[in-house]
């Protein structure tokens, strides 16, 4: 029997959603080592390491000095290694839930620091959310998770008519 509309828009809709996430931490992280250009280009946000970190500061002003770099440098690896993950799809569950975690800290930081209107501006709580909706799909297609969980945990729908050749297969075999 063939997939719903609903099953298709659902696979389609989750494969989307973790190619977004992982641009939009891949793209940042990409920015901070000027890889779109140096600061002050069009549509560069940082350019530079040492721009981001001071970045990290305005967003965590509650944080000693001690703490930005090795902060910064947390933030930095976390998001190369989420975003990478998410993209070839491994662990993606939890890839997805500690973006959405990360991501929700980071709208917090960016309300604290700059006000929840740039934090809204930005879409940083949709981008959360949209991470912990991800955590929750029952499959993830395109992606190595698929290729290494068995046909029945991921979660696709099987046939009864499958299942029925199957229990007929396993009793005449006995």
């Amino acid at each position: 029997m063939g997939t719903t509309l609903t099953e298709q828009i659902r696979c389609h809709a989750t494969t989307y959603l973790r190619f977004a996430v992982a641009a939009g931490f891949l793209t940042s992280v990409s920015d901070r080592f000027g890889l779109w250009g140096p600061p002050g280009t069009t549509n560069v946000a940082w350019g530079g390491f040492q721009q981001f970190a001071a970045y990290t500061a305005q967003l965590n002003p509650w944080a000693p000095a001690a703490l930005i770099q090795p902060l910064a440098w947390f933030v930095t690896v976390a998001e190369t290694v989420l975003g990478l993950t998410l993209v070839v799809g491994l662990g993606t569950r939890y890839a997805a839930l500690a973006s959405g975690v990360l991501m929700g800290l980071f709208a917090l930081g960016l309300t604290v620091g700059t006000g929840v209107k740039s934090a809204l501006n930005y879409s940083v709580f949709a981008a959360s959310a949209g991470a912990f909706a991800l955590a929750m799909a029952r499959s993830y297609r395109w992606s190595l998770d698929a290729l290494l969980t068995p046909r029945a945990r991921r979660g696709e729908a099987i046939d009864e008519s499958s299942l029925e050749a199957q229990s007929r297969s396993e009793q005449h075999a006995r």
